[in-house]
């Protein structure tokens, strides 16, 4: 049986295509909000503070000194812009695969499934890249490094089968359906 070009479009974009993008934002704003809370608000670490003792070799910046500080603040920087990208490629890519319904899809228990399973993505690549392969940083440097370090990995993992446990029990969503087929019951 032939297909048309665009039903084999509609069949390769449906109810997954909302996967890419979900992942994408929320390892964006899971950087974020690592940043925004343990690096500006709380303090704990920056993106250097424990180059003194990595595994890699990275010249010490000591945070307690104006020039120290100056250079986390600037890979700080780095590691926002980064997040920023991740937000704009999952933004992105949402609103090139939802064509109809776009105010759907903000409710849609898949999308923010995703989300959440990206964030913990996030914690899980940053938590053992940067902590443990690295030893760049730690959650909150000290004597009790190793178990701030694990309760990182653990949240992280936690959000990971949250996040697909959610989008899982969301209704699957077609982002090319239109607006009266969504009242049907195709609406996430």
């Amino acid at each position: 049986m032939a297909t048309t070009t665009g039903e084999t479009r509609a069949a390769a974009t449906a109810p997954n295509s909302i996967r890419l993008p979900g992942i994408a934002l929320g390892i964006g704003l899971g950087g974020f909000v690592d940043g925004i809370l343990l690096h500006q608000l709380l303090q704990w670490h920056h993106m250097l503070t424990s180059t003194d003792h990595d595994r890699v070799g990275v010249k010490y910046y000591d945070p307690q000194t104006v020039s120290g500080l100056e250079m986390n603040t600037v890979w700080d920087g780095i590691f926002h812009a980064v997040c920023w990208i991740a937000v704009l490629l999952g933004l992105a890519l949402l609103y090139s695969r939802v064509t109809h319904n776009r105010r759907a899809v903000w409710t849609s228990r898949v999308l923010w499934g995703w989300i959440l399973a990206g964030w913990g993505v996030f914690n899980l690549v940053e938590g053992l890249l940067d902590h443990q392969i690295l030893g760049i940083h730690h959650v909150h440097g000290g004597p009790h490094q190793a178990w701030w370090d694990a309760g990182f990995l653990v949240l992280g993992a936690l959000f990971l089968v949250a996040g697909h446990l959610l989008q899982r029990g969301g209704r699957p969503f077609d982002p090319g359906a239109h607006r009266d087929a969504g009242r049907a019951g195709g609406r996430a």
